[in-house]
């Protein structure tokens, strides 16, 4: 499991730092990238963007599960190999609850990081987060910072797996087009009181390290028995199957 030390009483401290590194840590990964690099800047006068989850499942189901997950992080790996499949087959398609997955990154520990979150928002602009969700997970080990100093080459390959049009990717990618929505939510993990990943998040309760499928399915079945949903996402807006 992925972990940062929260500080306490201190959350604009935490959010700097973030911004920092989504900031000016995605633009030093991009100048290893390309021939000119771009800074990655937010405009700013630009209002606060709401945090924005990728959707799975029924999004009239009566439970949210939510997931604030670092697509480099070896736990999130396993639990979303491992766990993820059973999750979606007997909880999300069951109607028992939905799932909304928020972007963690922990760029701090993970120098790749940023890459598989723009790849996968980029995606979702064609339809396709969760197959690259998957791609990425499946094959964290091949794009990860302990494997390639190049990995926007690595994901390239599942972006064209995955059936995406190509020429829309890469302009997604190039403009960083994405970075803003990756910021909110993890400003939304942190005002939740996220300091590692995975952590999953029903019932209004937090749950370090995530649950297993059969865990994650008790405690579903005992909300529903109780009739209580879980706490809302933070917007309604996301991604869908």
């Amino acid at each position: 499991m992925a972990k940062v030390t929260p500080k306490k009483k201190s959350n604009t401290g935490f959010l700097a730092v973030i911004g920092v590194l989504l900031l000016v840590g995605g633009g030093v990964l991009w100048g290893t990238m390309q021939n000119k690099p771009k800074p990655i800047e937010l405009p700013k006068d630009a209002p606060a963007m709401k945090a924005e989850g990728y959707l799975r499942g029924n999004p009239d189901a009566p439970i949210t599960i939510i997931e604030f997950a670092d697509f480099e992080c070896p736990g999130c790996g396993q639990f979303a190999t491992i766990q993820g499949p059973d999750i979606k087959a007997r909880i999300v398609d069951a109607g028992l609850a939905n799932f909304r997955f928020y972007d963690f990154p922990l760029t701090s520990i993970h120098a790749n990081t940023l890459f598989a979150h723009l790849a996968a928002a980029c995606a979702n602009d064609q339809g396709k987060f969760w197959e690259m969700h998957d791609q990425l997970f499946a094959n964290q080990p091949d794009w990860s910072t302990m494997a390639t100093t190049n990995p926007r080459k690595v994901i390239e390959a599942y972006a064209t797996a995955v059936g995406l049009d190509m020429a829309t990717y890469n302009s997604c990618m190039d403009e960083q087009k994405h970075l803003p929505r990756i910021q909110a939510n993890a400003t939304e993990g942190q005002s939740r009181g996220v300091n590692s990943t995975p952590t999953i998040i029903v019932g209004n309760k937090i749950y370090p390290g995530g649950l297993t499928a059969d865990g994650l399915k008790k405690l579903v079945d005992s909300l529903t028995a109780a009739g209580a949903g879980a706490a809302a996402p933070a917007t309604d807006t996301a991604a869908k199957q």
